[in-house]
């Protein structure tokens, strides 16, 4: 089979071509449709590293049909569409033992293997907005408008806040955001998103800032949401990779509160199904997420485009069928 590698260099995305894996009797064996590119991880803590990565971490989004299933495993068939956390290849291994949570989800009849490859941000975005202490008549600013910005922009949907206001530099973000749902989007290359916030909220400011700006950018989106949280709000800090600590400033953090990450109890099992619904129910609108789909022999064109042109792209997906 084919799988996608990362050797020494910065941006060396290669294909090897490696034998088929075996599975053990509590495994799946998944022919790969689809993949999705992950810019925060793959790239930042991937791609732009000078040495070596190892193929089990490259890709965590993957889409296609069992062919084989371990002899202990019972609840999978082959032939069942699925969801597999696995790198870019075109077979996945997946663990259906207890131990490995949420590893293999099953796809619904009205969910595409392009639609599925969307499912772990969207397990972690159904997570990361339960964490988030959102209540109904909110104001919510959510600072990053990639992948993970807007799926939990359009989940907060549901949550009734009073005004979501979203942020980003990029034109084609802040056009999509829009289309997608947000009340307000503010475009920071052009205007100071702090005093625009501060505009849209009369003065007081969010009652919560959720920040997915990862990556260099991060560093100064952190220090914004310090700026345009109200008194007595949230910060939430879901962005990674900024390469350097973050500024966090005793002045502006008091008698406010920062929730890192997710903290719920709630199975990954439970929250995928809940995440997965979400999907087929339209609450998360996938299709215009989606900017390209490349062949998986061009995966390092791919790559490149997302690093290059962020501009440009937003869901980048690789395409395994034959």
């Amino acid at each position: 089979m084919i799988r996608v590698i990362k050797p020494e260099g910065m941006g060396n995305i290669q294909l090897e071509d490696t034998p088929i894996p075996e599975i053990n009797s509590c495994q799946v064996l998944v022919r790969t449709s689809k993949t999705l590119i992950s810019r925060g991880s793959e790239l930042f803590r991937r791609y732009i590293l000078e040495e070596a990565v190892a193929p089990s971490i490259m890709g965590y989004s993957l889409t296609g049909t069992i062919e084989q299933v371990g002899s202990e495993v019972t609840e999978y068939r082959a032939g069942q569409r699925v969801m597999v956390v696995a790198p870019h290849a075109q077979y996945a291994v997946g663990e259906v033992d207890s131990s490995v949570k949420g590893n293999v989800v099953p796809l619904t009849e009205n969910v595409s293997f392009e639609e599925g490859t969307f499912l772990p941000l969207a397990r972690s975005a159904t997570a990361w907005v339960d964490s988030s202490g959102v209540k109904a008549g909110d104001q919510v600013v959510v600072l990053g408008q990639g992948v993970v910005g807007s799926l939990i922009m359009q989940l907060l949907r549901g949550c009734q806040p009073e005004q979501i206001i979203t942020v980003d530099t990029l034109p084609l973000r802040c056009q999509l955001s829009q289309k997608l749902g947000a009340d307000e989007v503010i475009n920071a290359s052009e205007v100071d998103p702090v005093e625009a916030v501060k505009q849209l909220t009369k003065g007081r400011g969010a009652d919560l800032v959720i920040d997915c700006v990862g990556g260099y950018a991060g560093v100064k989106s952190f220090e914004q949401a310090q700026d345009m949280v109200a008194q007595r709000g949230t910060i939430q800090l879901i962005a990674l990779y900024q390469q350097q600590p973050l500024p966090l400033h005793a002045s502006k953090i008091m008698q406010k509160r920062l929730v890192a990450g997710i903290l719920t109890d709630e199975s990954p099992v439970q929250i995928a199904q809940r995440a997965l619904s979400s999907i087929e129910q339209g609450m998360i609108q996938i299709q215009p997420m989606i900017t390209h789909l490349f062949p998986y022999t061009e995966a390092k064109e791919a790559f490149d485009l997302l690093w290059h042109t962020p501009e440009k792209t937003l869901g980048v997906l690789l395409d395994w069928q034959p």
